[in-house]
This record gives structure tokens, sequence and C-alpha cells, in this order.
């Protein structure tokens, strides 16, 4: 009964922070395509080992990810530069685009 509870808390806690939060997953692709892409691969399946795989992951963490290095909380000085480019709609937008797409298994 505990877990049903915090499972059912834990949802509500997510839509109440969805809303107002509209992505347009097509917008993202766009914006993948111009900025993630190179490294991160168009769908998010890196070509390399030295970038990591996006594509799969949970919308809310690759947000926060971008949100930290475009502030400075994570240090990289390529990720900050792309970030930077970033308005806080395309970085929702991306995530939600990366989110969708079907991560595949690592060959490296």
């Amino acid at each position: 009964m505990k877990h049903l509870i915090i499972g059912a808390a834990s949802a509500a806690l997510m839509l109440i922070s969805n809303q107002g939060m509209a992505t347009d997953i097509e917008a993202g692709k766009k914006k993948a395509a111009e900025v993630c892409a190179a490294c991160h691969g168009p769908d998010g399946n890196s070509p390399a080992p030295a970038f990591p795989i996006l594509a799969g992951q949970h919308a809310s963490y690759l947000a926060k990810t971008l949100n930290e290095y475009k502030s400075g909380v994570r240090q990289d000085p390529v990720m900050a530069g792309m970030a930077a480019a970033l308005s806080k709609e395309d970085i929702e937008n991306v995530a939600a685009y990366f989110a969708t797409q079907k991560g595949l298994q690592t060959k490296y």
C-alpha cells in the first residue's frame, strides 16, 4: 500500500510540474539536428564512445543537464557553448525529442 501511495504522489507531482510546458518534438528534432547531431547523432545514438547516448533518456534528466551546462553548474567548455545557444523552450523541445527516440545497445 505504501508503494502505491508513493507512486500516485510521484505521478501527481510529475503532472503538476509539466503543466504549462507544452513541448514541440518536431522543433526539438530540428534544433537537435543543428546543435547536437554532430556529436550525439541525429537521433541521439552517439556514433562514438566519447559522446553519451541521449536517445531514450528521460526528458527531465536531459533538460536538467542542459540547464546545468548553460548555468555553469556542470563544467564542459564544448557543452557550455552548445547549451548557451539554446533557449529554455529549445532545451525542453530537444529533451522531449531525444526522450522519444529509441536508444540502441552500445557497440563499444
